[in-house]
C-alpha cells in the first residue's frame, strides 16, 4: 500500500552525496546545487516524494521559516505536533530516530543517540539501549544514560507537561507512588528504568512489546541535564544536545538557531547541519504565510500539512507553481470527535445522529478536496496503516447526509425536534474554520444547532478542547483535529486516540472514545505476538470505535506541500509525514 518507486536506488545515492557532507565535521566543498543525475535541478511536481530534489553538500545560510500558530512547547518532554518532532531533531537526539530521507524507507528506526536498536529479553519486558560515547551537551558536559533516563521521568508529570506522548507513562512498570520528579523527587524508579552505568539504560515495562524502538525516537528521551532543568520554564532555555542551540526565543513570537560548537559530527551521520542559522517566525497569519513561501521570502512552512485554501486557487491552476508542490498520501486522519461527556451526546443514538448528517463531501472540500485535502474517510485507520481496511457503518446518499436516517436516530435519543451544541476548533488552521462551517450547515438541517467557537492551536489541547473541566463546562459536544501515526501500525496510529486509559485532566489528544469494549480490543491486539492477528485485532478495535460514533472520519490525509525557493535537500520522509527538515540547506 506504500508508495513504492523505480528511483529508490538514484534517492539513497542522492542521499548518501547529501550526509557524506557530516563526515568531517568542517564545512563542505561549495558546489551548484544538482539533482541526483547531476543535471541542474527542474522543478517538477512531486519531485522529492521518491528523490532527495537539489541535493547540495553546501553549508552556510540562514534558513527562514515560519509557524502560522505558537509551538506547543519547544521542551521535548512537553511537545506533540508532527512538526515539532521533526524540526526539533536540529536541537535535540532520542535514543533512535526515523531514517532520513524520501521512499518508505523513511518509515525505518536507525540508532541516535544509541549505538544500535534496543536488546529485548526473551519475553519482550526488558529493553536495553547503550549510549555511543563522546556526546555532549552544548556546554560541553558529557551526555550519560542517567540525562535519558531523568527526561523520560520527568516527562511523567502531565500536570507539568500536559503535551506530551503517554506511551511510556503506560508501558513502563512505574512505581505506585510515583507522580514525577518535582513531587516525588526522592521515589526510586528503578522498577521502571535502570542505569546501571553511564553508557546504558534499561527500559523495564508491564507488558511484552514489540515497538519500542518506535517510542524511544519520540523526543520524551531526549537528554536533559538534572541540574539544568527548570521544569514548566524548561521551554524557556532548552540544553541542546543536537547540531543547533538557542541563540534567541521569544516565546509566541520567534526563535533563532544557531551552530552548536560541541556537537560532535563524527556521533552523528544523520544530521548534515547545513544552514549556519535557523530563524523561526511564530504566529504568522496562515494565508500571509503561503504567500510568504510561494513568494520566495520563507523557505519552510513549519506546520507542514501543506496550502492553505486560499493558496490552492494560485497554485493549482500555474504550471511554474504547481511545478514546486508535492502531493504524498499520508498516514494521517483528519476528523471530528463526537464527545460523550454532555447531553445529549452521552446516547450513543444521539452521536449517530451527527454521523448520518454530516456532509462527507462539503467536509472534504473544506480541507481542500480530493488534491489538497485527502480522500473521504469512512473509518479510523487511513490506508497507509499495516492491515488497514475499508468500511462504512454510516452510508449516505453520494456522501452528502441523510437528513431521515440523522432524524430517525434523534427521536431514538429522545431529541426528536433536535439539539443544540458547542463545536470547537483551532482558529489559526482555515480548513478547521471552513470544516465547523460545514458542520454547521449540515446539522442545521436535521434540527442540530452548532454554535462554533476557535482556539489556538498552541494551547487547544491543554485549555480547551483537550481540556476535561472545559469540555463539561462549557458544553463542548465536538471539536476539530488531526492525527498521524506516530508509527506506520495500528498500535502507532489508534491507541492514544482511542484508548480511554489515556485520558487525564488536560492535554488529551483522545477527546471523545471512552468504550470498554474498545479498550479490551486494544489489551488483545498489544498482547497478540502474530502480525497478521494483530492487525486483524487492530481492524476490530476501528469497528468498535465507529459502533459508538463517538469519532467522525473527514479525510484520510493528502497535502499538497509547496517547496521553498533556494532550499535544497528537499526529502518528503514517510516517518515524519512531511518534508525532512534535518536534511535542509540553502542555496
Amino acid at each position: 500500500m506504500r508508495r513504492k518507486s523505480a528511483l529508490a536506488g538514484a534517492a539513497t545515492a542522492a542521499l548518501a552525496l547529501v550526509l557524506s557532507a557530516c563526515g568531517g565535521g568542517g564545512g563542505g566543498t561549495q558546489q551548484p546545487a544538482q539533482s541526483a543525475s547531476g543535471a541542474a535541478a527542474q522543478p517538477a511536481a512531486d519531485a522529492a516524494l521518491t528523490q532527495v530534489y537539489n541535493p547540495s553538500t553546501k553549508k552556510g545560510g540562514t534558513l527562514k521559516a515560519a509557524h502560522s500558530s505558537d509551538w506547543d512547547s519547544l521542551d521535548p518532554g512537553d511537545t506533540y505536533y508532527g512538526y515539532s518532532f521533526n524540526f526539533g531533531r536540529f536541537y535535540w537526539r532520542t535514543l533512535t530516530m526515523y531514517k532520513p530521507g524520501p521512499g518508505a524507507e523513511g518509515n525505518t528506526v536507525i540508532p541516535d543517540l544509541a549505538e544500535s536498536l534496543g536488546e529485548p529479553s526473551a519475553d519482550g519486558k526488558t529493553w536495553t539501549y547503550k549510549i555511543k560515547s563522546g556526546l555532549k551537551f552544548e556546554d560541553g558536559t558529557p551526555i550519560t544514560s542517567k540525562d535519558v533516563a531523568y527526561a523520560v521521568a520527568r516527562s511523567f508529570d502531565k500536570e507539568t507537561f500536559p503535551h506530551g506522548p503517554s506511551y511510556l507513562n503506560e508501558l513502563l512498570d512505574w512505581p505506585k507512588d510515583f507522580k514525577g520528579v518535582y513531587k516525588t523527587p526522592d521515589a526510586d524508579y528503578s522498577s521502571a528504568i535502570e542505569t546501571p552505568d553511564d553508557q546504558t539504560i534499561v527500559f523495564h515495562l508491564k507488558n511484552p512489546f514489540a515497538s519500542m524502538d518506535y517510542v524511544v525516537q519520540m523526543p520524551m528521551t531526549a537528554p536533559v541535564p538534572k541540574d539544568k532543568d527548570t521544569g514548566a520554564k524548561y521551554r524557556e532555555k532548552v540544553v541542546s544536545s543536537g547540531p543547533y542551540k538557542f541563540e534567541t526565543n521569544e516565546i509566541g513570537k520567534r526563535f533563532t538557531l544557531v551552530r552548536n560548537d560541541q556537537w560532535d559530527p563524527a556521533t552523528d551521520p544523520n544530521r548534515p547541519a547545513l544552514p549556519d542559522r535557523i530563524e523561526v517566525q511564530l504566529n504568522v497569519n496562515a494565508d500571509d504565510l503561503d504567500n510568504q513561501l510561494i513568494a520566495g521570502d520563507i523557505h519552510l512552512d513549519i506546520p507542514g500539512t501543506g496550502l492553505q485554501p486560499a493558496a490552492l486557487g494560485k497554485v493549482l491552476p500555474d504550471p511554474a507553481m504547481k511545478a514546486r508542490t508535492d502531493n504524498p498520501v499520508i498516514p494521517r486522519l483528519w476528523y471530528i470527535s463526537v464527545i460523550p461527556d454532555n447531553p445529549p451526546l452521552d446516547n450513543v443514538e444521539c452521536r449517530k445522529a451527527v454521523m448520518f448528517a454530516a456532509d462527507r463531501v462539503a467536509n472534504q472540500t473544506a480541507y481542500g478536496g480530493p488534491v489538497a485535502g485527502g480522500d473521504i474517510a469512512t473509518n479510523v485507520m487511513p490506508p497507509p496503516i499495516v492491515g488497514q481496511e475499508k468500511f462504512d457503518l454510516y452510508q449516505t446518499p453520494e456522501n452528502k447526509g441523510d437528513v431521515e436516517k440523522a432524524k430517525q436516530a434523534l427521536t431514538a435519543c429522545g431529541q426528536a425536534d433536535g439539539f443544540e451544541t458547542t463545536m470547537v476548533y483551532r482558529a489559526d488552521r482555515p480548513r478547521e474554520k471552513a470544516l465547523a462551517e460545514a458542520m454547521q450547515q449540515a446539522l442545521a438541517k436535521a434540527n442540530i444547532k452548532l454554535n462554533l467557537k476557535g482556539f489556538p492551536a498552541s494551547s487547544y489541547f491543554s485549555d480547551y478542547a483537550g481540556n476535561v473541566e472545559y469540555v463539561k463546562k462549557n458544553n463542548i459536544g465536538l471539536a476539530g483535529h488531526g492525527w498521524g501515526s506516530d508509527w506506520p501500525d495500528g498500535y502507532g496510529f489508534m491507541q492514544a486516540i482511542v484508548d480511554s486509559r489515556t485520558i487525564r485532566d488536560a492535554g488529551n489528544y483522545n477527546l471523545s472514545v471512552k468504550s470498554d469494549k474498545v479498550d479490551g480490543l486494544i489489551d488483545q491486539a498489544s498482547a497478540e505476538l502474530d502480525a497478521t492477528a494483530r492487525a486483524k485485532l487492530w481492524v476490530e478495535v476501528d469497528k468498535a470505535v465507529m459502533e459508538d460514533a463517538s469519532l467522525l472520519p473527514v479525510v484520510w490525509a493528502k497535502a499538497l506541500l509547496m517547496r521553498g525557493q533556494g532550499v535544497t535537500n528537499i526529502a518528503y520522509n514517510e516517518g515524519q509525514s512531511m518534508y525532512d527538515y534535518i536534511l535542509l540547506g540553502v542555496e
